[in-house]
C-alpha cells in the first residue's frame, strides 16, 4: 500500500517521510532495541526467580503493596500495570517511525487505549455477571472491589485503534500492527500483580512450581489446600512468548498488513483455553468455561483470517528495483 506523502526507504523496508533520509537515500539506522532488552529481560527473570521463590514456598509473605507511606499505598497490580507501558511504548513507536507514523501521536493514543481497555474490561466482566450487578447496580462502578475482563481490554484497545487510526488517516489493520505487540509484553508483567493479590489461580496441585495461597485468599471448598496452580505464571509466560512471536513475524517478508493483529488474537487465545484448565472456573456448555468458549471463538476467527487474506498488502514490500531483480 502506498501513501502519497511517503516514499519506500530500502534500509529499513518501509515507508517513511523523504525527512528521515541521509544524503544517500537511506534512513539513519537506531539503535536495535532488542539487543538491550532480551539480556536486560534475562537478568531481571533470574533476579525475580530468586526473590519470589521463598514466596512461592510459603517461607516469606507476599505483600501486595510496593509502597506504604502514610494513606500513600500503591499497589504491585498497578505499578506493573503503569511501567509495562514504557517497553511497549517504545516498541510501538519504533515500529511506527519505520511505517512513516509520527511516534509522538502515540501518547495520545496510550491514554484513550487506557481508558477504552479499562471501560471495556469493567462493562464485559458486568455483563459476565449480569445477574449480580443488576440486583446490586451500584457495584458496577466498584473496581476496587475486582472485576476486570482481559477479553474486555481487548475489545476496548480495539476500539481505540480504530478510532485513532482514522484521526490519523491511517489503515486500521496497519495501526493494530504497530501498537498491538505491546499488549502481550503488557499482558506478561501485569499477570504478577495477580500473584502480588494471590488471586486468579488455580486447582489445588503438589507440582514441583506449586504456589503457597495464604489462607485468607483460598476458596472455601478448598481451605485445607496450601498449594495452587500459578495460573497467572502460565499466562504470563504464554504471553512472553507471543510477544516475540510477533516481534518475529512482523518482518518476515510474506506478512502482511493485519496479520500481527490476528495472529496475535489466535495465539492469545489459544492459551488463555489451555490456561483456563487449570483456573478455577464455573463452566458453561460443554464443559468450557465462557473464557474459553470466547477464545475458541476468536482463535476460529482469527484463523480464517490468516487462511484467506492474500489480498491484504504485503508489509514489507521490496522496492521497485528490487523485486525487479528477483
Amino acid at each position: 500500500m502506498r501513501f502519497p506523502h511517503l516514499h519506500y526507504n530500502t534500509c529499513v523496508a518501509g515507508w517513511l517521510p523523504p525527512a528521515h533520509d541521509t544524503k544517500e537515500g537511506c534512513a539513519i539506522p537506531r539503535p536495535r532495541l532488542l539487543w538491550y532488552l532480551v539480556p536486560a529481560a534475562l537478568a531481571a527473570a533470574v533476579l525475580i526467580f530468586l526473590w519470589v521463590r521463598p514466596m512461592f514456598a510459603g517461607e516469606r509473605p507476599i505483600d501486595p503493596f510496593l509502597v506504604e507511606l502514610g494513606p500513600v499505598r500503591i499497589r504491585w497490580y498497578g505499578f506493573l500495570i503503569a511501567v509495562s507501558f514504557i517497553p511497549g511504548f517504545y516498541i510501538a513507536a519504533a515500529e511506527a517511525r519505520r511505517k512513516g507514523i509520527d511516534p509522538e501521536v502515540l501518547y495520545d493514543f496510550a491514554l484513550l487505549a487506557g481508558a477504552s481497555g479499562f471501560v471495556g474490561a469493567r462493562l464485559a466482566y458486568v455483563l459476565q455477571n449480569l445477574d449480580y450487578y443488576l440486583s446490586e447496580p451500584a457495584r458496577i462502578v466498584a473496581v476496587w472491589e475486582g472485576g476486570l475482563s482481559m477479553h474486555g481490554v481487548i475489545a476496548g484497545g480495539l476500539l481505540a485503534v480504530f478510532v485513532y487510526a482514522r484521526k490519523l488517516r491511517v489503515p486500521f489493520l496497519t495501526f493494530a500492527d504497530v501498537v498491538l505487540p505491546a499488549l502481550p509484553l503488557g499482558q506478561a508483567l501485569g499477570r504478577w500483580g495477580n500473584f502480588f493479590n494471590q488471586e486468579l489461580f488455580g486447582y489445588p496441585t503438589d507440582v514441583p512450581w506449586k504456589m503457597y495461597v495464604a489462607p485468607e485468599y483460598r476458596p472455601p471448598e478448598w481451605a485445607s489446600e496450601a498449594y495452587f496452580h500459578p495460573t497467572f505464571l502460565y499466562e504470563s509466560l504464554w504471553n512472553l512468548a507471543v510477544f516475540g512471536l510477533l516481534l518475529w513475524y512482523r518482518r518476515r517478508p510474506g506478512a502482511r498488513e493485519g496479520d500481527v493483529l490476528f495472529l496475535y488474537l489466535a495465539a492469545y487465545s489459544l492459551g488463555r483455553f489451555w490456561v483456563e484448565f487449570f483456573r478455577i472456573g464455573t463452566p458453561v456448555a460443554a464443559g468450557l468455561t465462557l473464557a474459553q468458549l470466547v477464545s475458541l471463538g476468536l482463535a476460529a476467527l482469527s484463523g480464517l483470517w490468516l487462511v484467506f487474506r492474500d489480498r491484504q498488502p504485503l508489509k514489507n514490500p521490496l522496492p521497485d528495483s528490487r523485486r525487479l531483480a528477483r
